[in-house]
């Protein structure tokens, strides 16, 4: 069983930059992902189990980096430029596919999720 744990959000004002974490066992391609008030949770970024290769959401592209430790067993996904439409619960997935992958059924494990506020 595979235990996905973010930490990180929190409150920030448009522009500024929030990294968040997301600590797991074994090495698994995972994601991060976004979930909006009454919406479908969707796509932000992935990367693949190595860590060498990575794919993003056009809304996020040159904005947000995601990045992983294999050692220290964290997935990292660095926020800058924030803006009010990047508030959103925030999610870590890993898949079993050697990644990365965008398709929100490709991955089986879940975090709980970490709130992120951007205030205009």
């Amino acid at each position: 069983q595979v235990q996905l744990v973010e930490s990180g959000g929190g409150l920030v004002q448009a522009g500024g930059s929030l990294t968040l974490f997301c600590t797991a066992s074994g090495g698994y391609a995972m994601a991060w992902f976004r979930q909006f008030p009454g919406e479908e949770r969707e796509f932000v970024a992935a990367i693949d189990w190595i860590g060498s290769n990575t794919a993003y959401a056009d809304s996020v592209k040159g904005r947000f980096t995601i990045s992983k430790s294999n050692a220290k067993n964290i997935l990292y996904l660095q926020m800058n430029s924030l803006k009010p439409e990047d508030t959103a619960v925030y999610y870590c997935a890993a898949t079993t596919k050697s990644g990365p992958t965008l398709f929100k059924d490709d991955y089986r494990y879940w975090g709980q999720g970490t709130q992120v506020t951007v205030s205009s």
